[in-house]
């Protein structure tokens, strides 16, 4: 019996490693551990890169660069690394442009009472994307993984023939 995908597997695992990882690196820049950095996006490295550089190196190494499988991974990957350095990025600050426009009006509003404003109660999500060091980080991570994913799974492969070999020799 098979056991789960493999690939999904390391890709899920290259997640959870990077996710991990954004506690290190916090711990490293502000000098503070802060365990809900594990349940964040944005930081370092992007568990997004590292998940889909993960499953598009593990099947480039099992099934060869020409395969249409790496074709659709590494696409997908391109795609998802894009966004998350890209559009995701911009919308974080976007969003840190609205939450500080909200501070202003808020002090000015205080200033004339007459002017009438109602503060929203929690501000909006800045740490949305990465920068590119960010991608490029969960990118080497997810590659590393795939690739030593890929090397296990063969070399168990391999394994498993020989003992089938030396098994057909002695019966």
């Amino acid at each position: 019996m098979r056991s789960m995908n493999r690939g999904m597997v390391t890709a899920l695992s290259a997640i959870a490693l990077a996710q991990g990882l954004k506690i290190v690196t916090h711990k490293k820049v502000s000098g503070v551990w802060d365990w809900r950095q594990a349940f964040t996006t944005g930081g370092m490295p992007s568990s997004h890169s590292a998940g889909v550089s993960a499953l598009a190196s593990y099947v480039a190494a099992n099934k060869g660069t020409r395969h249409t499988e790496t074709a659709l991974a590494t696409v997908f990957g391109v795609i998802v690394m894009y966004d998350a350095q890209g559009i995701r990025r911009h919308t974080g600050e976007i969003a840190q442009l609205v939450n500080d426009l909200e501070d202003n009006i808020s002090k000015f509003s205080g200033e004339f009472p007459s002017f009438e404003y109602v503060q929203r109660e929690k501000e909006l999500k800045e740490l949305l994307g990465h920068q590119p060091i960010e991608v490029l980080g969960g990118a080497a991570l997810g590659v590393v993984m795939g690739l030593l994913a890929a090397k296990f799974e063969n070399d168990g492969r391999k394994e498993r023939r020989q003992l089938n070999r030396h098994r057909v020799n002695w019966e």
